[in-house]
């Protein structure tokens, strides 16, 4: 039974790793490009993210190319139901990456969770 258990430990975390085709995130808008390539945002956008705050915040530099803003204004897009998922949402591009990663969010205390100039329905 414990050969069997991990055995079969092997083989679900051999897939999940196998999942590359990302089917656990919504899409982003139709027809734009991210700012980087997709693995290097994966493995690094925290980074460039707090990299482009530094720049932000203390050299008052604001041109947006790694900026969280921008990020929320191409990858949350609306649901079936025509309107912008909460950041609680499995829906809501943010969480459902870091939710499938396990990984705790802590940037909407202070940052907008929804494209500019729209409201979420509750």
């Amino acid at each position: 039974m414990k050969n069997w258990l991990l055995l079969m430990s092997f083989f679900v975390s051999f897939a999940i790793h196998a999942d590359d085709n990302n089917s656990y995130l919504p899409k982003a808008k139709a027809g734009t490009k991210c700012v980087e390539d997709r693995q290097i945002m994966r493995t690094n956008h925290m980074d460039l993210i707090l990299h482009q705050r530094d720049k932000t915040m203390r050299d008052g530099k604001r041109d947006g190319r790694h900026s969280l803003k921008e990020c929320i204004n191409c990858h949350v897009t609306k649901n079936d139901k025509n309107e912008y998922p909460n950041i609680d949402s499995s829906q809501h591009f943010c969480n459902s990456c870091h939710t499938y990663v396990a990984v705790k969010t802590d940037c909407f205390s202070c940052h907008r969770s929804i494209p500019e100039n729209k409201q979420v329905k509750k």
